[in-house]
């Protein structure tokens, strides 16, 4: 494991295959890590890519900042930039590749930093501007009801916290409910068990609301790839549909069948030669 350094930050990442190969920047949603990507990573790297994944804010425990704006998407961003490079090089290239809300960070550093990136696979949450949009002309804003939730202080990290114990069962019920198996979601939740850690996750969420009014999000030129899955319970069919509204490059959309949110668990077979082909044909 390598650790890249950001100001007084300091994050874990997971590195498989040659350095020598192309790399593929893997980012990890909630309540996860960089090690959800293994199963994808291995195969991307007997194909001969270089994979990084890092534990992103709040999941490294040496960056772990205080208050919910140190986690502003634009920081989260800036995190995945520095990673780049220090790892790729300051003006490096990579395919980026990411997951629930690794996704949102994907969506941001392909639409801010198209220098930077080859390609882009976004799995399962719509671009930032797509989602807001779709919680005021759907029935998205049902389906997240738990982001409101999340919004309020201490009360979700007594509901949610170990307590002393190696993981919450009330996380663990939760994540099962949207279709994680039980032993995913005890190793989801123990990653949590650490109060710190919890609050920093949940941090992703109260950011949200200190987003600094006008900032917009230009449309993203680079190739892109929105992979859906039909059992997921947090994002609508709709709000997927609106998804080619913000994407001025080349754009292909997926939708797998019979499948929780949890893609990278349930059809690592799939998305994995789902992200080869889409690299493979939009190399450079």
């Amino acid at each position: 494991m390598l650790t890249v350094t950001r100001g007084n930050l300091t994050f874990d990442v997971h590195e498989h295959g040659s350095a020598d190969g192309v790399p593929v920047l893997l980012l990890h949603g909630f309540p996860q890590r960089g090690t959800a990507w293994d199963g994808v990573a291995s195969r991307l790297v007997t194909a001969g890519y270089r994979t990084l994944a890092p534990d992103q804010r709040g999941y490294s425990p040496c960056a772990r900042p205080r208050g919910r704006s140190a986690y502003r998407l634009s920081e989260i961003v800036g995190d995945a930039l520095a990673i780049v490079d220090v790892l790729v090089g300051p003006s490096g290239r990579v395919h980026v590749v990411g997951h629930d809300w690794g996704a949102a960070v994907g969506w941001s550093l392909a639409a801010r930093h198209p220098d930077r990136v080859r390609s882009l696979t976004a799995v399962s949450v719509p671009p930032p501007p797509v989602y807001v949009q779709s919680l005021l002309t759907t029935r998205q804003a049902f389906a997240s009801w738990y982001i409101y939730a999340l919004q309020l202080p201490v009360l979700p990290e007594r509901l949610l916290g170990a307590r002393g114990r190696p993981f919450s069962p009330a996380l663990v019920a939760a994540l099962q409910r949207s279709g994680q198996s039980r032993a995913a979601a005890e190793r989801d939740a123990a990653g949590l068990a650490d109060p710190a850690a919890l609050t920093a996750a949940i941090n992703w969420y109260r950011a949200l609301p200190t987003r600094p009014s006008g900032s917009q999000e230009p449309p993203v030129a680079v190739p892109t790839q929105f992979v859906w899955s039909d059992g997921d319970t947090a994002i609508t069919r709709q709000a997927t549909e609106l998804t080619h509204q913000h994407v001025t490059g080349p754009f292909r959309y997926v939708e797998l069948r019979g499948v929780s949110h949890w893609i990278l668990e349930e059809a690592p077979d799939q998305l994995a030669q789902l992200v080869l082909d889409q690299i493979g044909e939009h190399p450079s």
